[in-house]
Parts: C-alpha cells; sequence; structure tokens
C-alpha cells in the first residue's frame, strides 16, 4: 500500500443534486438550534457544561474514559488515579484549546498557524507531548491494528514530502467560496483526516474544526455546536465512510453522512438546550423565593456554569460580597433540594456540591 494522495479540492465529479435534500435538511435544523443560542443571553457561561461534555465525547472516540461527571469532581478538587487523571487532562486540554481558537477567530482567520496553536495546546502536559506538539509530522506514519507494520497497514496518511503542500490546499479551500457552508465543512473535516498532518492528536483537531469553521462562516453565532455524540455513537461508519474516500473516492457517501449527523445531532442538541432554558427559568422564579436574596440570580447563574464545585469556590465566583450570604444561600439551596453534597466539610476542607438535575439533562 503506498502513502494516500489527498484529492484536489474541491472533488471533481461531485454531484451536488443528489446531495441537495441532505444540504436543505442540515442547513434548516443548525438554524433552528442556532436560532436557540441566540435567545440566550449568555450561552458560554449556562451552556459551559455542554462544552465540557463535547470535549468528553470528542476525546473518548480517541480511547480516553472519563466521563462529564469525573472531570467536573475533578475540577472542584476531587483526587483521582494518575490513569484518570491523564485522561481528564487530555479532556480540559480540548477545551482549552477550543476556547482558544473561538477567541482568536475574533481577529484572525482559521489558518494552519491558529490550527497548530491548537494542537500545542490540546498535546499540552499529556500523552503524546513528545510527538512534535503544535508541529506538523516530519515521518511517515501509518494506522494499522496494534502491532501491526507498515505492510499490514490498513491506511497510509501522506507523505510528510508533500504534508504541507497538501495542508496549504486546504488552507486554501477554506477560503474557497463553495455551494454550501456545510458541505464545504464535511470536505474539511475529512480532508483533514485523511491528511493526518500531526503524529497524534488528529481525531479531535479535526472535530474541533467543525464548529470553528462554522463560527467563522456566521452559519453559528457562537461556535457551540457539537457533532462528537452523533460520531461516538456512530464510531464504525464514522470511519467506514472516511476510509471510503481513500478507497473509492466516494465523496457523497461520506458528505452524506456528515449531513445526516447535523441533522441528528442538531435535534439532540437543540432539545438538550430547550431542557437547560426550561430548568434555568423554572429555578429562577423558585431560587427568589426560596431565597428572597438580590443574589439569588447570581448564584443560580454560577451552579449551571459549574455543576459541582467547592463552596469556596462558589463564593469566589458568584460575586455575592460576603461568605455569610454565600453560605446562606447554598443551604436554603440544599434544603430545596437543588444542590446535593458530594463530600461534607471537614475541619478546613470545604464541602463539595453537586447540581444533579442539570448534570442529569447533559
Amino acid at each position: 500500500m503506498n502513502p494516500y494522495i489527498p484529492d484536489t479540492l474541491p472533488p471533481a465529479g461531485l454531484n451536488y443534486a443528489d446531495l441537495i435534500t441532505l444540504v436543505g435538511q442540515a442547513n434548516a435544523a443548525l438554524a433552528r438550534y442556532d436560532g436557540l443560542l441566540q435567545g440566550i443571553i449568555n450561552p458560554e457561561a449556562l451552556l459551559s457544561p455542554l462544552t465540557t461534555q463535547e470535549a468528553v465525547l470528542s476525546s473518548k472516540i480517541e480511547g480516553t474514559q472519563a466521563t462529564l461527571d469525573e472531570v467536573l469532581e475533578h475540577e472542584a478538587g476531587q483526587t483521582m488515579s494518575p490513569e484518570k487523571t491523564d485522561d481528564i487532562r487530555e479532556i480540559v486540554n480540548y477545551r482549552a484549546a477550543l476556547y482558544m481558537a473561538s477567541e482568536a477567530l475574533s481577529t484572525r482567520p482559521l489558518s494552519l498557524s491558529l490550527i497548530k496553536a491548537m494542537h500545542a495546546l490540546l498535546m499540552d502536559g499529556v500523552r503524546g507531548e513528545d510527538k512534535m506538539p503544535g508541529k506538523f509530522r516530519n515521518d511517515q506514519v501509518f494506522i494499522g491494528r496494534p502491532g501491526s507494520t507498515i505492510e499490514q497497514a490498513t491506511f497510509i496518511p501522506p507523505s510528510p514530502l508533500q504534508l504541507v503542500d497538501h495542508m496549504q490546499a486546504l488552507e486554501h479551500y477554506m477560503v474557497f467560496e463553495e455551494k454550501d457552508i456545510l458541505l464545504q465543512t464535511a470536505i474539511i473535516h475529512a480532508q483533514f483526516e485523511l491528511i493526518h498532518p500531526f503524529n497524534d492528536g488528529n481525531g479531535r483537531i479535526g472535530r474541533l474544526l467543525i464548529p470553528l469553521f462554522l463560527y467563522q462562516k456566521r452559519v453559528l453565532a457562537r461556535p457551540m455546536f457539537y457533532l462528537s455524540g452523533y460520531l461516538e455513537s456512530h464510531r464504525e461508519e464514522y470511519y467506514q465512510r472516511l476510509g471510503a474516500i481513500s478507497r473509492e473516492k466516494d465523496w457523497e457517501g461520506w458528505i452524506a453522512f456528515f449531513l445526516t449527523s447535523i441533522i441528528e445531532q442538531s435535534k439532540i442538541n437543540s432539545d438538550k438546550v430547550k431542557g437547560i432554558i426550561a430548568l434555568y427559568e423554572r429555578l429562577k422564579l423558585d431560587i427568589v423565593g426560596i431565597t428572597h436574596s438580590q443574589y439569588a440570580i447570581n448564584a443560580l447563574d454560577t451552579v449551571f456554569n459549574k455543576p459541582i464545585f467547592k463552596t469556596t469556590d462558589f463564593f469566589v465566583r458568584s460575586g455575592i460580597p460576603t461568605r455569610a450570604t454565600s453560605s446562606l444561600i447554598l443551604r436554603q439551596m440544599q434544603k430545596a433540594g437543588i444542590l446535593v453534597p458530594l463530600k461534607e466539610a471537614s475541619g478546613r476542607r470545604p464541602a463539595t456540591l453537586c447540581f444533579p438535575e442539570l448534570i442529569n439533562l447533559i
């Protein structure tokens, strides 16, 4: 098997007519989801756990085992095993790379230099940090079963000698005026994965490109559309469809799969966002009546943003001016069943509290 030579973009002979129905359905589904986001005053804070869950699922495709609960507990100071801590660090890095790139897009376009910066952050201090973080690979790699040789490979990405040329061509395609943005996003993701430019972390960076590209093209008002849930639950077909491009140049099969994933995940994401909004609106009324405090909404916003937390952290993040008021509100929320203790206070160690209804929604 020889190294794969990527197709010139846009792919030749692509039959747009066969995809037009799915293109329309995917754009409509994504627009409905984006409309929900635009109706939220501060979605970054309110939907923060959804972003963490995306990081969990995208990393799970690559083999990490940590759950959303475990990430939130770790960030609240809970001690985990070394292996679990390594998994969580990879997830936290994924989220950090998304935040960094989202902020960067306000002043610069999606580019190879930004992709490298994302990769450097993704690989910082985790397994694979010795595999050239932030730099394109300079050796030939292959994909196959554990222990297999290159002769037994199921896929051999492009030679490192042409890799930069292929990535520059992909960068040029990112500014190409394609017939449809979602179709273009499907092609960009697949081409990136097939080029396989890094020694490690390609799948995660490729999935990060999806919301970032849609955000740059103003299809999304915020880069908060997360596809990894669908891709993780359809992992086998995901890899089969990517492989069919390299084996058979089946771009249409891949694009149809990708557009279907947009349609289905848009529905799932929309239902989750609607559930979170409904929960927030219900508790907004409840908490004012429970606490009779001018800081009730501060408290609610704080626990939505970080639904597992130490009580001392809550005081710092909530902006409530005194510890006594902060502690009183937390006791009232526990009494009402909104919060439950994960770990009781002991000596100088603060309690760790959990907002289970929000976590169950996500």
